[in-house]
């Protein structure tokens, strides 16, 4: 299948997630306020390093990195560990709203994200816009829950450890979906 785009992938997410490696291991030996510090600068490299070999810088681990800065920023200046632990309640909502947004304009935002990774019809690229769209939503609401009712280091847990499988098992989820709606491409089924 793919050759070219391997090494891409796997540097991707390597790049997306050693910052909440670092976070979660910061946090582990030294607390959540340094291991925010040491997320925001991992944040920073991760995205130098991201446009250093990519030539570009992805949309969404901008965005992200900015909620992280700004909220990190506060959780370290007010010294409220809130701050850092509200931040992905904020991007998932962000990124519900924004992808549900695009669809109420006729306009799925997910191809612009994933369209070198898939090659979806109309109709697919919107079921799946709108799956991606519930389900930022549903991991909203997960960390609310596990903020409100755990403890700083279950949290921590949770989201280096629960929000990672989750999503994965979602995006497995979607084959079926994705193999639907495929489109064919020069070389075959996409």
């Amino acid at each position: 299948m793919a050759t070219s785009n391997a090494p891409n992938a796997f540097v991707k997410l390597a790049l997306e997630f050693a910052p909440l490696v670092l976070f979660f291991l910061a946090n582990g030996r030294f607390g959540i306020f340094a291991a925010t510090g040491a997320f925001m600068v991992a944040i920073l490299i991760s995205l130098a390093i991201s446009y250093w070999l990519l030539r570009k810088l992805p949309v969404m681990a901008v965005v992200s990195a900015v909620v992280v800065l700004v909220f990190g920023g506060l959780t370290i200046a007010l010294h409220d560990e809130t701050f850092i632990k509200v931040k992905p309640t904020i991007v998932n909502c962000l990124f519900g709203t924004v992808l549900l947004g695009g669809l109420a304009m006729g306009r799925p935002l997910l191809p612009l994200v994933l369209d070198q990774v898939l090659t979806l019809t109309p109709a697919g690229w919107r079921k799946l816009t709108f799956r991606w769209a519930i389900f930022f939503f549903v991991l909203a609401v997960t960390n609310e829950v596990v903020r409100l009712n755990f403890s700083t280091e279950a949290w921590v847990n949770f989201k280096s450890f629960g929000t990672i499988p989750l999503t994965l098992i979602f995006a497995l989820a979607q084959t079926p979906l994705i193999l639907r709606h495929g489109e064919e491409t020069q070389g075959g089924k996409a």
